[in-house]
């Protein structure tokens, strides 16, 4: 991913703590020839030998399924809140640009066997369910259901790098830093207030 200095994001913390909060990706590898992608959550975790790692499924039936044996390399993408950013919010002439999240990352697969995927969809559920009125945990689902767990193929990615972009005006002066977040929060849009609340934690 192409990131200017100035917006490149290495702060580590910020960005486990982006992946736990957006951790609906695109799992993103070489399969049958060509470049594939599959929309998917991915939990970070750490592994039995201490490393983190991203941990999913994908269905059987997905082609891409047949190309993740171990060491497959494969790119996660992680996106983020973003906006349009119109330059009428300057005080100057300018052009328009987008402001936005992003984390890349890219790691090397394990497959897991059926106890280890069961075990991984333990983690999801229970990550996803905290928040329901009335949680539903894997350990309760009946042996019939769980037959559908033997059509997932499971995995760990080891993570060998990442790449972090926040991008959100700090190219502008206060002055104008001020004036497009006042427009950002003026829309109805959930993003633009999102990006608007970002942009103040930024340069708080």
């Amino acid at each position: 991913m192409y990131i200017p200095d100035l917006y490149k994001n290495e702060n580590r913390e910020d960005i486990e703590s982006f992946i736990h909060q957006n951790g609906f990706a695109i799992l993103v590898n070489q399969t049958n020839g060509k470049l594939w992608a599959t929309h998917i959550p991915l939990i970070l975790d750490v592994n039995t030998k201490g490393k983190q790692v991203l941990v999913g499924h994908i269905s059987k039936a997905n082609p891409q399924s047949e190309s993740l044996k171990n060491e497959t390399e494969v790119l996660a993408i992680f996106s983020g809140v973003h906006s349009y950013i119109s330059s009428s919010w300057y005080d100057h002439e300018n052009v328009p640009t987008w402001n936005y999240l992003a984390v890349h990352v890219y790691g090397k697969v394990t497959v897991y066997d059926h106890e280890q995927a069961v075990e991984a969809l333990k983690k999801l559920v229970d990550k996803y369910e905290a928040q329901s009125k009335n949680p539903i945990r894997v350990e309760n689902l009946s042996e019939k259901t769980m037959r559908e767990a033997r059509g997932i193929t499971a995995f760990e990615i080891e993570i060998t790098s990442i790449e972090a972009q926040k991008k959100l005006s700090q190219n502008r002066d206060d002055k104008n830093y001020a004036n497009i977040i006042s427009a950002l929060e003026k829309t109805d849009d959930y993003q633009a207030k999102a990006v608007a609340e970002a942009m103040k934690k930024n340069r708080e």
